[in-house]
């Protein structure tokens, strides 16, 4: 398991999602903002999932749900006792469903690149 490497990449996906949505409420307005939130949960932790699993060799998944478990736990300490909307609700498991989704991206993408190998061998 590469733990630290998932933490980096959770703790990414989750400033990122930040840098991206607090300009967008500047530029665009509230409606924007929250489209923006729920956009940027899941493709954020999708992404760092994707860059986490390219130094790994098997676990994919589980290191993709770890960088949104780590996305998620990130914004909870951020917020201690502090009252969540049901949006944010909602962003907490898009960040689990876009470690989820590239975990399995990497694992299809390390099959695929395994069985070009295996045919060029063969």
């Amino acid at each position: 398991m590469h733990w630290g490497r998932a933490l980096v990449g959770g703790i990414c996906a989750e400033l990122t999602a930040l840098a991206i949505v607090f300009p967008v409420l500047h530029f665009f307005g509230e409606t924007a903002f929250f489209a923006s939130i729920l956009v940027s949960s899941a493709a954020l932790p999708l992404i760092f999932a994707v860059w986490v699993d390219a130094r790994v060799d098997s676990d994919f998944i589980v290191h993709g749900l770890l960088v949104g478990v780590v996305a998620v736990s990130f914004c909870l300490i951020a917020a201690w006792g502090q009252p969540e909307p049901f949006l944010y609700q909602i962003s907490h498991g898009l960040k689990l469903v876009g470690g989820f989704l590239g975990g399995a991206t990497s694992s299809r993408l390390a099959h695929s690149h395994a069985q070009a190998v295996a045919r060029s061998l063969g």
